[in-house]
């Protein structure tokens, strides 16, 4: 009786296993999203580059953001970023005192971006490709690096500075 039942104990185990766990490890009642924005535009590429599929947007009114002088300045994803002659420099990010401009694309801080010494976050108004659209960015710089943020999908690309 014992050989009889034993084939069928590893299955049912299995089966238990499977049919109680989760696929989402993230409990449906929680509630953390505080802090984080809203937001309901495609996301633009690694690079800044427009979704294929945004719609054209209308640019949100901004103020003039300062941009913290330790971000300023050319930085790159890979040193070929910081030394191509060919203009494909595709993770060359340059930060101005007022906009962020990427390979095919424009940022510039919306009116609710906070800034430190070391960082800036927001809402920045984009543009490229003729298209318009808002993301959620957040810069900081982290000793000789700089850390970009952005969400909706939430990402985090890490640039060195350009000699």
């Amino acid at each position: 009786m014992l050989r009889a039942i034993t084939p069928l104990i590893v299955p049912l185990a299995m089966l238990t296993v499977v049919a109680c766990s989760k696929r989402d490890p993230v409990d449906e009642q929680a509630r953390n999203t505080a802090g984080l924005p809203t937001i309901h535009e495609p996301a633009p590429d690694a690079t800044g580059a427009p979704p294929a599929n945004a719609v054209a947007a209308q640019p949100r009114p901004t103020t003039a953001s300062q941009i913290p002088a330790p971000l300023q300045g050319r930085w790159g994803l890979t040193p070929g970023d910081c030394t191509s002659t060919r203009g494909d420099a595709k993770g060359l990010l340059i930060v101005g005192p007022a906009d962020l401009k990427f390979y095919e694309s424009r940022a510039v801080p919306g009116p609710d971006t906070r800034t430190s010494p070391d960082s800036i976050s927001g809402e920045f108004a984009f543009t490229g490709e003729g298209q318009t659209w808002t993301k959620f960015q957040a810069l900081e710089r982290q000793k000789d690096q700089l850390v970009r943020t952005e969400s909706n999908p939430m990402a985090s690309f890490t640039y060195a500075r350009c000699k």
